[in-house]
């Protein structure tokens, strides 16, 4: 992979890491940042195919428009189309005052930015990350 490319794919993963760490903020949970960040994770990642691809495109924030370029290379992909426009339709609209995503609204923006990075990450061949077998949460200090 190209070193631009693992830029874009690091971008990625943060947004997204973002997305899920506000989606389970107890305190003023910021459902409306959650699309916003979930709608970035997907565009990045699919910039990044575009990139490693060497594939010419705008610099746009539609992700059904950088889809259409993508399933030049993958037709496959064609499925991910309903999960973009998704994303773009909701990434933007709560911005501004107005409107205000929900949390259910918010976990579907989640999915559907897992769903293009899963496959996203399948045609660069970035394998998911070992977990650790041993958890910390629920244990009890011993005196």
């Amino acid at each position: 992979m190209k070193p631009v490319t693992q830029t874009w794919v690091d971008k990625a993963e943060a947004d997204l890491a973002t997305a899920k760490h506000l989606l389970r903020a107890r305190k003023s949970p910021n459902y409306d940042a959650v699309c916003g960040f979930a709608q970035q994770c997907a565009e990045k990642y699919l910039k990044a195919v575009l990139i490693e691809e060497r594939r010419d495109f705008k610099y746009k924030h539609d992700l059904a428009y950088l889809l259409n370029i993508l399933v030049e290379v993958n037709p496959l992909w064609e499925f991910l189309h309903l999960a973009a426009q998704f994303l773009t339709d909701n990434g933007a609209r709560f911005r501004y005052p107005g409107n205000s995503a929900d949390k259910q609204l918010a976990r579907d923006a989640v999915k559907a930015a897992d769903l293009i990075r899963e496959r996203m990450r399948e045609h660069l061949r970035i394998s998911e990350p070992a977990r650790s077998s041993t958890k910390k949460k629920g244990r009890k200090k011993r005196n």
